[in-house]
């Protein structure tokens, strides 16, 4: 497909998807949840024949090198398609905010003034690797009452084709669209040049991949971005705490899971409880083969734990997002120590704290500035599904319209409704 070909094909994407969008925000709540009913139905039946194009997808991917995390993103297991149909039911059980009026307030002047949450319109989602996205993006579009564009990388496009082709059977099941959710098919890279620059049909970009994707999105982009760019999530261990709790907490927000962006990177660790705890984590991600990116401090205190991989962390290494069995170990005065460092080095997405004392989980709460702040939790929570959104668009870590996971509110917005009785301003 030459560039024109492709500008066209967009062009015909936008405008179907502006129609679309029309009849989404005019359809019933009963009309949505069908859909999204009829798309878990489907996803349980279909397990089969995703995995199949799914299988092609990861041939790709291994004969052109793909990292092994990458890799792990890209595969769709029974339990990855299990976990996106439970999250489409959990989105249809969930009730309808499309149409609430909230705030309604009497003037003197005799009207009423409130709010409505009506859908954005269309919003674009580009996104990499992981195919299951395209499941949680048309869900929550479907939900939503809006109309979506969705581009998934090249090494997924059999997968994504596949997914696609059944959240459009399921949409015309239930009566709406089809063209609600439209797949770009073409792997040609103007296809999202086009895509973040079309105002007149795209009201919202939500980029979800790479800080290079995301950047070069940002910085090109006619239409408003939702994003994130990385994710370098933190675990602060409090003095006092419980140490069996901060060890599991602390294991499971970086062991979990390597690739996913709400796992922890870094780990701070109060000076007068370092001595207890440290040795005790670090014959932890010894075990797992974690290598452990320490300061001084912290590098003295596990010298003596069999198989810790110990190296010494650099400036740089505060800021990193490994995605990957690497974590940085700093060593911290206090409650306040900590939450400093925290908002200096991290990408304010998610961060934690393990802590007896409730003043300094109140204290962390108000003064960490990140999408979503953690008490006594593995930071692997930070996620649309586990928040009960049933799903998530993406995660963002902007301070307007949308932050954290964003679910159905984050795809919607507020629009001013006057109710009068035919009072007059004098």
């Amino acid at each position: 497909m030459n560039a024109l070909n492709v500008a066209e094909y967009m062009q015909t994407l936008g405008l179907q998807a502006r129609r679309a969008a029309a009849r989404m925000a005019s359809s019933d709540a009963a009309s949505r949840n069908r859909a999204l009913r009829a798309l878990a139905r489907l996803l349980r039946e279909q397990v089969e024949p995703l995995q199949a194009g799914n299988a092609r997808d990861l041939e790709r991917a291994a004969s052109a090198g793909l990292s092994a995390p990458m890799m792990d993103r890209l595969r769709l297991t029974p339990e990855v398609l299990e976990t996106v149909a439970q999250g489409c039911e959990q989105l249809a059980a969930m009730p309808d905010i499309v149409g609430e009026i909230s705030g309604l307030r009497q003037q003197p002047s005799g009207i009423r003034v409130g709010q409505m949450r009506v859908p954005i319109g269309v919003f674009g989602m580009i996104f990499e690797s992981r195919p299951n996205v395209t499941i949680e993006a048309a869900s929550l579009s479907i939900k939503s009452g809006n109309a979506c564009i969705l581009r998934g990388g090249s090494e997924a496009i059999d997968s994504n084709k596949a997914l696609a082709a059944l959240v459009r059977q399921a949409l015309a099941q239930a009566g709406l669209p089809a063209d609600a959710v439209q797949l770009v098919q073409t792997t040609d890279r103007e296809a999202v040049g086009q895509l973040i620059a079309m105002p007149q049909f795209v009201d919202v970009v939500i980029p979800r991949g790479g800080k290079g994707l995301i950047e070069r999105i940002s910085r090109d982009a006619k239409v408003p971005v939702i994003k994130h760019l990385d994710g370098n999530c933190h675990t602060y261990v409090d003095d006092p705490c419980d140490l069996a709790m901060a060890v599991t907490v602390a294991d499971n927000a970086k062991t979990q899971k390597y690739s996913p962006c709400n796992a922890t990177e870094g780990l701070l660790v109060a000076r007068a409880i370092a001595a207890a705890f440290l040795p005790l984590i670090g014959a932890v991600y010894a075990g797992k083969g974690v290598e452990m990116r320490c300061d001084a401090e912290a590098a003295a205190l596990l010298a003596g734990v069999p198989g810790a991989r110990v190296v010494a962390a650099t400036e740089q290494d505060w800021f990193e997002e490994y995605l990957a069995p690497i974590i940085s170990v700093k060593v911290v005065a206090d409650v306040g120590e900590a939450i400093a460092h925290i908002n200096h080095y991290s990408s304010h997405h998610t961060d934690a704290i393990v802590t007896r004392d409730h003043m300094h989980a109140q204290r962390f709460l108000r003064e960490v500035d990140s999408a979503s702040v953690m008490v006594n939790a593995s930071t692997r929570f930070a996620d649309g599904f586990e928040y009960g959104l049933g799903a998530e668009i993406g995660i963002s870590t902007d301070k307007f319209h949308a932050r954290g996971p964003v679910g159905i509110e984050g795809l919607t917005s507020l629009k001013w409704v006057v109710l009068g009785q035919g009072e007059v301003r004098s």
